[in-house]
């Protein structure tokens, strides 16, 4: 039996050296050392030696099952750190190559003209005011000299919630909450942009949702040159320093008087084209001074109070200095349109 455990284990070594894979590996294992396993059958067998051979031989198959355990360990530990370096040298990664470019997004063009006029009028001394986008009727209509029933509300065709609440048709309810805020005590310098929202077919020239920045300033003595004054400074900053601009009066029920502003065509430099139809002139925003109305529902004196207010589209202000024809195509994701806009920052 001695000689039998000494060639059991003679064999299960040389086998576990010459093993290639943890698989042939985990074999030897279940081969030998399993419960169908030789050394296994050996111990079976002690009950047939003498009282004084059992202890001998029991030692002895304990060492050598510990011997080709430690073994079969050893080279399960060599073969793991091969199969590892194997699968390492598979898998390098040169990192002196250059890496894939990142695609960076920019900013969408909208968002370039709402900064840039934001810049603008923060650099005259105005500050930025916001408002709900879901407005009462008070605040869109009525604070704005807009009673029920007027006839202009059917210029500004509404998304109604309730009787009394509905997505906001301009950005003017921002104007008279924030001339409710200062309670009658002036001066007030904002402007306030943001997105609106009107019952409009689509098409290349209109929206059912677009944007509007609006400005208001109060104080005493506010005249109407300072209303142009400052639409002027506007014009030539965002379209070129040889741009003109006239005032042509208007109507709107929030200022009084009220004018239309125009800039000199890009495209013809005022001499007439078929962009701006041959009059060398292209409207692009609205304003007059403050109703006294307006002042007065709001909470200023307006014998003391005077100002002036204005309101441009983005949007209509974007396709001008971009030559975009086509409204929808803000609105629309079409990378192709994005990325014209991109820039190196």
């Amino acid at each position: 039996m001695e000689a039998k455990l000494k060639q059991l284990q003679d064999e299960a070594l040389q086998q576990i050296e010459a093993a290639e894979g943890l698989k042939e590996l985990n074999d030897i294992r279940v081969a030998y050392l399993g419960k169908k396993g030789p050394i296994t059958e050996v111990l079976r067998g002690m009950g047939k030696l003498s009282a004084e051979e059992r202890p001998k031989m029991g030692a002895l198959a304990n060492d050598v099952r510990a011997a080709i355990t430690e073994r079969l360990e050893e080279k399960n530990e060599k073969l793991e750190k091969e199969a590892v370096n194997k699968k390492l040298a598979s898998e390098t990664i040169d990192v002196t190559l250059p890496g894939r470019p990142v695609k960076k997004g920019s900013k969408h063009p909208l968002t370039k003209i709402v900064e840039e006029i934001e810049d603008l009028f923060i650099g005259m001394g105005y500050s930025i005011a916001e408002g709900p986008e879901v407005e009462t009727d008070f605040y869109n209509f009525e604070a704005l000299n807009l009673p029920k029933g007027h006839p202009a509300r059917d210029m500004q065709d509404s998304f109604y919630i309730t009787e009394e609440t509905l997505l906001r048709t301009h950005t003017s309810p921002v104007q008279a909450r924030t001339m409710e805020k200062h309670e009658g005590k002036g001066p007030v310098k904002v402007i306030c942009p943001g997105k609106v929202y009107r019952r409009d077919n689509d098409d290349a020239t209109h929206s059912h949702q677009f944007m509007q920045i609006e400005g208001l300033v109060i104080g005493e003595n506010i005249r109407m040159s300072d209303l142009k004054g400052t639409l002027q400074v506007f014009a030539k900053k965002m379209f070129g320093e040889d741009r003109e601009i006239r005032l042509r009066p208007s109507f709107f029920p929030f200022t009084e008087p009220s004018v239309e502003m125009d800039i000199t065509c890009k495209i013809c430099g005022g001499k007439g084209c078929s962009v701006c139809k041959g009059t060398g002139w292209i409207e692009i925003l609205g304003g007059g001074m403050v109703h006294p109305n307006v002042l007065e529902m709001s909470g200023f004196d307006s014998k003391k109070y005077t100002g002036f207010a204005f309101g441009m589209g983005p949007e209509r202000i974007a396709m001008l200095k971009y030559g975009i024809d086509d409204i929808r195509h803000f609105y629309t994701d079409d990378v192709r349109f994005l990325k014209q806009f991109q820039t190196q920052e």
